[in-house]
């Protein structure tokens, strides 16, 4: 898939101009995207910030009948950086540079799903991903724009993501990694405790600030 088509959309939608009307200072900080490899069930948003207020537009843009947009308080004071949108890297090449990357590992597993962030991380455009593997695994990488090297891959067992909660037995809930990841845990969780928690993965947020909150609502605007 190509990003290119989502930004002509948003470029030329109606939503985007008239918000473009109404905050000229405004200016591009995110691409967040989902990439479902397996239920091509995908999510495509181009954040922008308003100075002004201090809010984030999100623009969704699967839909196929209009674009939709979200007014969000962002979730730190720092102003993020500007974000210019024309890519080097394009959506579709991002599995096949990480599945690269393993193979040089000697990692063979597949990937499942991609949660894609792009944004400029100290003047450089970066690809922040966390990917759902066949073997129950996240890889969690950041590639270089530019040159579409891989500039560091860490994985990890979606075990570690999964915490239970006091009170609720055998109720697994997903964390970011910020999150303190108990030693032992009350209950170990099943492989369909697992599964499940699968699903939830695309509410992960890593590493930027705001893109939790940004992934529900978006997927609950898509479901209805």
């Amino acid at each position: 898939m190509k990003l290119t088509p989502y930004l002509e959309k948003l470029s030329t939608s109606q939503e985007y101009q008239d918000f473009q009307e109404k905050n000229p200072q405004a200016f591009p900080t995110a691409g967040f995207f989902v990439l479902d490899l397996e239920t091509k069930q995908n999510i495509h948003q181009i954040d922008y910030f308003v100075p002004e207020s201090k809010k984030v537009a999100a623009f969704t843009l699967d839909n196929p009948e209009k674009v939709q947009v979200q007014m969000m308080d962002l979730m730190s004071d720092k102003t993020p950086e500007q974000l210019e949108l024309q890519t080097n890297t394009d959506l579709d090449q991002l599995q096949g540079i990480l599945e690269d990357e393993m193979k040089n590992r000697g990692d063979t597993e597949k990937i499942k799903k991609i949660i894609a962030v792009l944004q400029t991380l100290d003047g450089r455009k970066i690809w922040n991903l966390n990917c759902v593997c066949s073997g129950m695994e996240i890889i969690k990488a950041h590639i270089n724009d530019a040159d579409r090297s891989v500039l560091k891959m860490d994985k990890a067992s979606i075990l570690d993501y999964v915490k239970q909660v006091p009170g609720q037995k055998g109720t697994p809930q997903l964390q970011t990694p910020q999150g303190q990841i108990p030693q032992q845990p009350q209950k170990p969780a099943t492989q369909e405790d697992i599964k499940q928690e699968i699903e939830k993965i695309d509410k992960l947020e890593q590493d930027l600030e705001k893109e939790k909150q940004n992934l529900k609502k978006a997927s609950e605007e898509k479901e209805n």
